[in-house]
């Protein structure tokens, strides 16, 4: 397998009547690993997905499937791409086989190739043990496990995947990420979604879409420290007065965070030596500080000011 990038995107625009959905949006995917796309509703998320899988035609610009022009060469582009919409396209009234089977021949598959590919996506799946059991009696998270293999049977390089783990229950969404995981570590993922646990617990990059333009792109700890932290939490067995710990270079406010325990919420001018010199000042005068740990934003906290919506100065 080649270093080249799975998706290359460029100058990607789309408009639908006089309103553009997406303007201008540029970017790669690797060939292996798990890409977050990040975005409020009506942000332009499902129309890029669209467009990469071949259900719309882009207004403007260039999409690269392993190095085909979705216009140009559609059909070798989308060999390279299985896809799992938000609602699984099931046949409820098909067994797990029937149903595989039928998929493999739309992705126009060998028929000699399709009795191992069918056992190889079930095993990965872990649905072996339903081959004969029709859809419509399977649990909602072993017909999302039939929709992942829907979307793998042909073995593509990339699989899109939109809000994989809507309407699971908690063990069924672990289960799911497992699953997804696996897969990524010889294909690329893209997943569409809004629930931030799932990019915390799943992804290793972020493509963060608003009103159209990409607003953040990068490593999901990149993502965690998009607002420069300004405060720490410390704990002090012989706590001083508020007064003491603000006469410490840095400290811009302090407040009692915890009777129970006399943990402090300190707030800084951003200067990074303030947290070593509040360790030092309180060896020095015997405060007995036993904990500090400084305080990121949660990724609540970076959606929003991403999306405009945050109110963090």
């Amino acid at each position: 397998m080649n270093n080249d990038p799975i998706v290359k995107v460029e100058h990607l625009s789309h408009r639908y009547s006089v309103q553009w959905a997406v303007r201008d949006i540029n970017f790669e995917i690797d060939n292996t690993g798990i890409v977050g796309l990040l975005g409020s509703n009506g942000a332009g998320k499902s129309t890029i997905m669209n467009i990469i899988c071949g259900v719309l035609s882009q207004t403007e610009g260039k999409v690269a499937i392993a190095g085909f022009d979705t216009r140009e060469k559609p059909v070798a582009a989308k060999q390279n791409i299985g896809f799992l919409p938000q609602k699984p396209p099931l046949y409820n009234d098909l067994t797990v086989d029937e149903y595989l089977t039928y998929a493999a021949r739309l992705r126009q598959m060998k028929s000699s190739e399709i009795p191992a590919a069918l056992e190889q996506v079930k095993e990965k799946c872990g649905i072996s043990h339903f081959s004969k059991r029709l859809i419509g009696n399977l649990s909602g998270g072993y017909q999302q496990r039939v929709g992942i293999a829907q979307a793998i049977i042909h073995n593509p390089r990339l699989v899109v995947m939109d809000e994989p783990t809507n309407g699971l229950d908690p063990n069924q969404t672990l289960e799911v990420r497992s699953l997804i995981s696996d897969i990524a570590k010889d294909k690329a993922v893209l997943i569409s979604t809004h629930i931030l646990s799932e990019v915390q617990a799943t992804c290793d990059r972020i493509m963060m879409i608003e009103h159209g333009s990409i607003v953040f792109s990068g490593s999901v700890e990149d993502f965690d420290n998009y607002i420069e932290p300004d405060s720490f939490i410390m704990t002090l067995s012989h706590a001083p007065s508020e007064e003491d710990i603000l006469k410490v270079g840095g400290v811009t406010d302090v407040k009692l965070a915890s009777d129970l325990t006399s943990s402090y919420r300190v707030w800084f001018d951003g200067d990074k030596e303030t947290m070593a010199r509040m360790v030092e000042t309180s060896v020095k005068n015997g405060w007995g500080l036993t904990e500090i740990q400084l305080e990121k934003s949660s990724m609540n906290e970076v959606f929003a000011q991403l999306s405009g919506h945050g109110n963090h100065q």
